[in-house]
């Protein structure tokens, strides 16, 4: 059962989910004034190392065909 807790697709469900987070996060931080530039960059900046973590564990799990 300790297994499933550090599963790599358990750990993509919890990327996926933060990354998902973090969008509606930037959109309302977008919207509103008092959300200052550099937060919302480190947010930004945030989201696409998620992006790019996400992609890897992707691979990893389901590796592309070779050609």
């Amino acid at each position: 059962m300790e297994q499933n807790l550090h599963s790599p697709q358990r750990r993509l469900i919890e990327l996926r989910i933060e990354h998902a987070d973090l969008d509606s996060l930037i959109d309302h931080g977008a919207a509103d004034p008092a959300i200052d530039d550099l937060a919302l960059r480190r947010l930004k900046k945030r989201r696409l190392a998620l992006r790019d973590e996400i992609a890897r564990l992707e691979d990893q799990l389901d590796p592309p065909e070779p050609a």
